[in-house]
């Protein structure tokens, strides 16, 4: 299904907006698990990450308020989402990613929620879900339009993918681990935007 789907978008993408640019995708870990954490607007970017890795599947974290309705769960889950209450992340929030990159699969994160404590908890739980996997954290920035109407008006898009990210193990000094790796991806994002 998530081949499928993903397949699909990508014709209508292209058929609407023409093609999507791909920066640096040379980046990216061959063979082996992952986290990539990407800005993050509106569908339209989480459609044209998944596109931008294919056909490497990512497994993305999505707000639980998502999986209310049962059609949409299922069909969510078929798209290889997984639920997590982004308001109060605990410690459950851990469990299903460290099980899928066990697995050797992406783990995609979209760290730019609504507020700016949501975001600095998501960015942070990426942060500790890559220290305790052992994994690397690739950041992203999507440019381009978030709207059908700016898709109808070929307003050009881009993922742009940065160099790796590697968090050390957490120690006695978490915080200092978590504060210095946030401002990392922080940074490196607004360096990745500034490209176009």
């Amino acid at each position: 299904m998530y081949i499928f789907a993903t397949r699909i978008l990508q014709l209508l993408l292209s058929s609407m907006n023409g093609h999507m640019n791909v920066v640096n995708k040379d980046k990216l870990p061959q063979n082996e698990p992952f986290i990539v954490v990407c800005t993050h607007k509106s569908w339209i970017d989480v459609v044209c990450l998944g596109i931008a890795l294919y056909p490497t599947p990512i497994h993305f974290m999505a707000k639980k308020e998502l999986f209310n309705k049962v059609f949409i769960k299922k069909l969510l889950k078929k798209l290889n989402a997984f639920p997590v209450d982004r308001g109060n992340p605990g410690p459950s929030v851990l469990k299903i990613p460290l099980q899928l990159l066990k697995k050797k699969q992406v783990v995609g994160i979209f760290p730019s929620g609504t507020r700016n404590s949501e975001e600095k908890a998501l960015k942070n739980g990426a942060i500790h879900i890559a220290s305790r996997a052992s994994v690397p954290i690739i950041p992203a920035v999507y440019i381009g339009p978030h709207t059908i109407r700016d898709l109808l008006g070929r307003k050009k898009r881009f993922i742009i993918f940065g160099d790796t990210i590697h968090v050390p193990k957490m120690t006695k000094d978490k915080e200092a681990v978590t504060e210095a790796t946030n401002e990392v991806i922080s940074k490196v994002f607004e360096e990745l935007k500034g490209n176009i």
